[in-house]
C-alpha cells in the first residue's frame, strides 16, 4: 500500500509545476466560487506564465552554465564532491520513504495554521514541497528515526510559513507582487540575514549612502543603466572571464540582456492569471471572516528571481563564488550545477536590501561561504540518502555528491544537527531566537500605525 501511495505521488508530482500549479489553481478557484470559465482561464494563464518564466530561466541556466563550467576548468582545481545542482535533490526527496507522508502532512499543517490564525500563507506550490521532503529525508537518514524525519519536515514547514508571512508585505510592495508570499525554503530562510546585514551596512560610511538599485543606476547611467544593458555588460564580462571567443562572449551578453528584459514581462502574465483567484479568496474571506483579508497565495520563488536586481546580484556573485571555492581552506565542493541558480538564495537578501546590488553582493559572500562549508560537510549524508533510494548518479560522480546551495542550506544543516542531539545546535536555539526577534523589531519600523508598509518604502525595480 505504501509503495502504491509513493508511486501515486511521484506520478502526480512528475507533471512538474507548469502542469500541477494550474490544476491546483483551478480546483482552488472553484472552491472559492469563481465561475468555471473564469477559473479555467486563470489557471491556463498562470500555467503559461510559468512556462514563460521557466523558458527564460532555462535560457539563463543554459547561458551561464557553460560559462561557469569554463571558469571552473580554468582554475585547474579538482575538488572531490560533485555539485549536481538541485534537480537530483528534488528527485531524491520525492523518492524518499518520508515523502508520501510529508506531503499530506504539509497540506494539513498549512490548513490548521490558517484556521488557528498562525499563518497568512496558503502554500499552493506543491512542487516545492520537495524542500520539506528533503529536510525530512536528511533527518531520517542521519538518525534512522522515521518519526524524527517527519518532525524535521514539520518544523521546516512551520518556520518557512512564518518567514513567508514576515517577508510577504515586502514582496508585495518591493517586487510588485500583490497578494503573494514566497514559501520556498531555499530562499526565505535568508530573509532575516538580509534584514540584519542591511542594518549593519547602514552604519558603515560610504556604503550606507551608496545607491546601487537598478532604478538609481538607470538614472545615473541613462540607457546603459537599463536592466537589459546591465545584463548585456555582465554577460560580456562573464564571457571574457570564461575565456570565450568573441562571438560566444557577445552571444552570452545578448542572452543575459534578453533574460533581464523578458523575465519581468513573463511575471506580469502570471499575475494576470492569479488576480481573479486572489480577488476571489479575499472576497470570500472578507464575507466569512471579516478580519482575514490578509491571506496570501504562496508561490514558487521563480516569480521573484526575474527581478533585475536579483539577476544582476547573482551574475556578479558567479565568479566570486568560484573564487571562494578555490581559495577557502577545507572546502571540498566546486560549485557547478547550482551556479546558474544563485538567484534563489540571493533573492530575499536583495529584497531586504531594497534592491541595492552592492549591498546584496557584500551580504551574499558570507552566505556562499557558509553554503560551501556545509555542503562539503553534508556530502556523505546526501550521498547516503541518494544510495538508499538507488538514485542513478550522474557520470563522474563516483564518490560524493551534493548540491552546494540546497545541500549546503544552513537551515537544513541546523535541523540535521539538532536531530542528532548536537549540543551546539541545541545551544544556539535561544541565540537564533534573539537574532530573529531583533531582525523582526528592525522591520517593524517600516510599517505605519495601520500595519501597512510606509509609502516611502520604495519598490525594487
Amino acid at each position: 500500500m505504501g509503495k502504491q501511495i509513493l508511486e501515486g505521488f511521484q506520478y502526480v508530482l512528475g507533471f512538474g509545476p507548469t502542469v500541477m500549479l494550474p490544476i491546483v489553481v483551478f480546483i482552488l478557484a472553484l472552491c472559492f466560487r469563481v465561475k468555471p470559465g473564469k477559473a479555467l482561464r486563470s489557471a491556463v494563464v498562470i500555467g503559461m506564465g510559468f512556462v514563460g518564466i521557466f523558458l527564460i530561466f532555462n535560457l539563463l541556466i543554459e547561458s551561464v552554465g557553460p560559462a561557469a563550467k569554463a571558469m571552473v576548468a580554468r582554475t585547474g582545481i579538482d575538488l572531490p564532491v560533485v555539485d549536481t545542482g538541485w534537480p537530483p535533490l528534488a528527485a531524491i526527496a520525492f523518492a524518499s520513504p518520508v515523502a508520501p507522508f510529508v506531503i499530506p502532512m504539509v497540506v494539513l499543517l498549512n490548513i490548521v495554521m490558517i484556521v488557528l490564525r498562525w499563518t497568512k500563507t496558503v502554500d499552493i506550490d506543491l512542487w516545492n514541497y520537495w524542500h520539506f521532503c528533503f529536510a525530512g529525508a536528511l533527518v531520517y537518514s542521519a538518525t534512522g528515526n522515521f518519526f524524527f524525519g517527519l518532525l524535521g519536515s514539520a518544523v521546516a514547514t512551520v518556520i518557512v510559513l512564518k518567514l513567508a508571512d514576515w517577508s510577504s508585505p515586502y514582496i508585495q510592495k518591493r517586487f510588485n507582487l500583490p497578494g503573494i508570499s514566497l514559501p520556498t525554503l531555499s530562499a526565505v530562510v535568508f530573509f532575516p540575514i538580509g534584514v540584519l546585514g542591511n542594518k549593519v551596512l547602514d552604519s558603515i560610511p560610504g556604503i550606507r549612502n551608496l545607491k546601487a538599485d537598478p532604478e538609481s543606476i538607470q538614472k545615473r547611467f541613462g540607457v546603459f543603466g537599463e536592466p537589459m544593458m546591465i545584463g548585456l555588460v555582465l554577460g560580456i564580462i562573464i564571457g571574457i572571464l570564461a575565456g570565450f571567443h568573441t562571438d560566444e562572449v557577445l552571444k552570452l551578453g545578448m542572452n543575459l540582456g534578453a533574460v533581464m528584459l523578458i523575465m519581468p514581462r513573463m511575471v506580469r502574465i502570471l499575475m494576470e492569471g492569479l488576480i481573479p483567484l486572489s480577488d476571489a479568496v479575499r472576497a470570500l474571506l472578507k464575507k466569512k471572516f471579516p478580519d482575514r483579508a490578509d491571506i496570501t497565495i504562496g508561490l514558487d520563488i521563480a516569480v521573484a528571481i526575474g527581478n533585475p536586481a536579483v539577476i544582476s546580484t547573482a551574475l556578479l556573485m558567479t565568479p566570486i563564488t568560484i573564487l571562494l571555492a578555490v581559495i577557502l581552506p577545507g572546502n571540498k565542493i566546486m560549485p557547478l550545477g547550482d551556479l546558474p541558480t544563485l538567484t534563489v538564495p540571493l533573492s530575499l537578501i536583495v529584497l531586504a536590501c531594497r534592491g541595492n546590488i552592492i549591498r546584496s553582493v557584500i551580504l551574499g559572500i558570507p552566505v556562499i561561504i557558509a553554503n560551501l562549508y556545509i555542503a562539503s560537510y553534508l556530502s556523505p549524508l546526501v550521498t547516503q540518502v541518494a544510495k538508499s533510494i538507488k538514485f542513478k548518479f550522474p557520470e563522474g560522480a563516483s564518490a560524493l555528491v551534493n548540491s552546494f546551495l540546497d545541500g549546503g542550506n544552513p537551515f537544513r544543516f541546523w535541523l540535521v544537527m539538532l536531530s542528532k542531539g548536537n549540543i551546539v545546535a541545541l545551544g544556539v536555539i535561544p541565540v537564533i531566537g534573539l537574532v530573529v526577534w531583533w531582525a523582526y523589531k528592525i522591520t517593524r519600523k517600516d510599517f505605519d500605525e495601520n500595519g501597512e508598509l510606509k509609502v516611502s518604502d520604495t519598490k525594487v525595480s
